[in-house]
């Protein structure tokens, strides 16, 4: 089946947008946004990134690990009063998903909180002990 040609608007085609002096001309873009498409589905796009986001799960340290952990720390605790730097590798929990990260954190020791259980730096920071698995200290 041919599709018949016609030649209806031939003669208007070509011409310029009517002005009726009424209201200002709208800008191609402002014309152009009058047809972008809708949205509907607002916070889907940041819903499927957090979705394939990825997280880790903790390591269980051996008792190996362990032993070495307790030597690190032991080292960190007889060089206290000199506030010495360290670099610590620990777990960090997601706050919106299961499993979370290993982090490496590097600051000035100030105290070792038995009671609250966690290592206190200069800066403020604050590394819970139970989720260390390594400390290195600078020398």
């Amino acid at each position: 089946m041919k599709l018949k040609e016609t030649h209806k608007y031939d003669d208007i085609i070509h011409l310029s947008r009517p002005d009726t002096g009424r209201r200002a001309r709208m800008s191609n873009y402002d014309r152009a946004a009058q047809f972008s498409p809708f949205a509907a589905l607002t916070g889907f796009e940041a819903a499927i990134e957090e979705t394939g986001r990825l997280t880790d799960a903790p390591i269980e340290l051996d008792e190996g690990g362990k032993q070495l952990l307790d030597e690190q720390m032991r080292a960190v605790l007889e060089a206290i009063d000199i506030q010495p730097e360290v670099t610590v590798t620990w777990f960090r929990y997601d706050e919106r998903k299961a499993g979370g990260a290993y982090v490496h954190t590097t600051g000035y020791v100030k105290k070792i909180d038995g009671y609250t259980g966690r290592i206190l730096f200069t800066d403020g920071q604050t590394i819970p002990l139970g989720e260390i698995i390594s400390i290195t200290m600078e020398r």
